[in-house]
């Protein structure tokens, strides 16, 4: 499931791509099949660990171009162990909204983006997200878990600051919004039956990508997506 249009990121075969935050690599793997470098950052061993195992099969299916180079890195998004200018696309998806010191995350991106560069940050939308909220502390009063909400301008103000310039806005997962809230109401922990159904839809979604509900969310997406994407570039 990917939250951002790598045909807007323009990834190429060839690049050298960036990950941050990777998890167990779902954004990895699309810039991967396209042919780009990908180094996959993350602080969790044990996702890294996911994300080489499936751009291993990768490999072995033939899914990838020859030549093509992937590798998972542990790292602070606060403190990144590469060269300024080392990459000429980054990503950081659902990501921000866990680290107190965010400024310092972007400006690190930024940093590490090469001039004339470009990149995506994804975090979860103001009123999706305030509603979860509303309707539930556990959702987000958890270790590891959200420490803000991002209104998109204030976001785009941070990484302004940082040095890129703010190019375009698209939002996603609107089905994924109902689901949270539903989530959020009868309890996150909660084993519900209708969370459970819920889920099922959402899985029969992403794997069948039938017509009506990809038109049905494409419709809903500027209302209750989930996620806001903010698409940058680094001055040349």
């Amino acid at each position: 499931m990917l939250t951002l249009d790598y045909d807007r990121l323009d990834v190429r075969a060839g690049m050298d791509l960036l990950d941050l935050g990777c998890g167990e690599g779902r954004h990895t793997f699309e810039a991967y099949r396209r042919g780009a470098h990908v180094v996959s950052l993350d602080l969790s061993h044990r996702d890294l660990a996911t994300t080489r195992t499936w751009t291993g099969a990768m490999d072995l299916a033939g899914e990838t171009p020859a030549g093509t180079r992937t590798a998972p890195v542990v790292g602070d998004l606060r403190t990144l162990p590469f060269p300024d200018a080392s990459f000429d696309r980054v990503i950081a998806s659902e990501v921000l909204e866990h680290i107190e010191d965010d400024a310092s995350a972007v400006f690190e991106l930024a940093r590490v983006l090469k001039p004339g560069g470009l990149a995506a940050i994804t975090v979860p939308r103001w009123l999706p997200e305030r509603i979860c909220w509303a309707l539930s502390d556990e959702y987000h009063a958890n270790e590891g878990g959200h420490v803000r909400i991002y209104k998109a301008s204030d976001l785009a103000a941070l990484c302004r600051d940082a040095g890129l310039e703010h190019t375009s806005t698209s939002h996603a997962h609107a089905l994924h919004s109902v689901y949270w809230w539903l989530k959020c109401a009868v309890g996150v922990n909660r084993d519900a039956a209708v969370v459970r159904a819920y889920h099922r839809l959402l899985v029969w979604d992403i794997v069948k990508k039938p017509a009506l509900t990809r038109v049905l969310e494409s419709a809903l997406n500027p209302l209750i997506g989930k996620s806001v994407v903010l698409y940058l570039r680094k001055a040349a």
